[in-house]
């Protein structure tokens, strides 16, 4: 299983759930490719948030060495799911998928949590506040993926 996690400039909420769930992969040994990457291309080659590595290094996970990417035509092929982190992202995602096939693997990653609510993860990106909700919210997220698709 190829996993995508998207959010807007990949430096908070997408490199959190990425490392999110590879973390809970390799606890249940499973054999998924996990990346993430962003719609905007502001932060390219950066290393996520110092809050998102703050928050995830408190559970244990290491997001540290992620670099932000923006996606690629590319990802519509090489994975399996491309969970978007808000309905904007998700809407943009759509728009970019060549045919049926590629919009379908496009998920909203909190309905894998509250099926068909639309619920986006809020961007924490001017909250300093937000992360441990962020956090929380897609370690939810993840649990569901890796039940729902394993």
């Amino acid at each position: 299983m190829k996993v995508l996690m998207v959010c807007l400039g990949n430096i908070c909420r997408s490199p959190l759930a990425e490392g999110i769930l590879k973390h809970k992969c390799k606890q249940q040994n499973l054999d998924w490719y996990v990346d993430s990457a962003g719609t905007g291309k502001w932060h390219l080659g950066s290393a996520p948030d110092l809050r998102s590595v703050q928050v995830a290094k408190k559970y244990s996970v290491d997001i540290s060495e992620q670099r932000a990417r923006s996606v690629r035509s590319t990802d519509y092929e090489e994975f399996d799911l491309i969970f978007a982190m808000d309905t904007s992202n998700f809407k943009d995602l759509k728009s970019w998928s060549l045919d049926a096939k590629e919009e379908n693997k496009i998920k909203l990653i909190m309905n894998e949590v509250y099926p068909d609510e639309m619920m986006s993860v809020p961007d924490p990106y001017f909250n300093d506040n937000g992360f441990e909700e962020v956090f929380q919210m897609l370690d939810k997220a993840c649990d569901k993926i890796i039940e729902k698709y394993k």
